[in-house]
């Protein structure tokens, strides 16, 4: 099993730069990923280019909040295939 660590950092007292933005206290959360999972988190950064594994889940977290959100209000997914044929594209069990 792979362990990954994404890192994290308190906020600072203060930056110089003008058009600094502030720093947001971040937490530390540490994932013990089987091999499958870990291949699927590298294709995943690979695939969207994204600069680190962190980036990867946070982007994952906004899409499945918001999926959840949209299912809870109702709505469906649907799937197009090539013929142009739309069915159903059950999320959730």
């Amino acid at each position: 099993m792979t362990s990954l660590t994404f890192s994290s950092s308190l906020a600072s007292d203060a930056d110089d730069r003008p058009d600094a933005k502030p720093k947001v206290p971040k937490n530390r959360v540490q994932f013990d990923l089987p091999p499958r999972s870990m291949d699927r988190l590298n294709i995943l950064k690979l695939k969207t280019e994204a600069a680190s594994y962190a980036e990867v889940v946070k982007n994952a977290l906004r899409l499945y909040e918001a999926l959840i959100e949209e299912t809870e209000s109702g709505k469906q997914f649907f799937v197009r295939d090539e013929s142009g044929t739309m069915s159903p594209y059950r999320l959730f069990f």
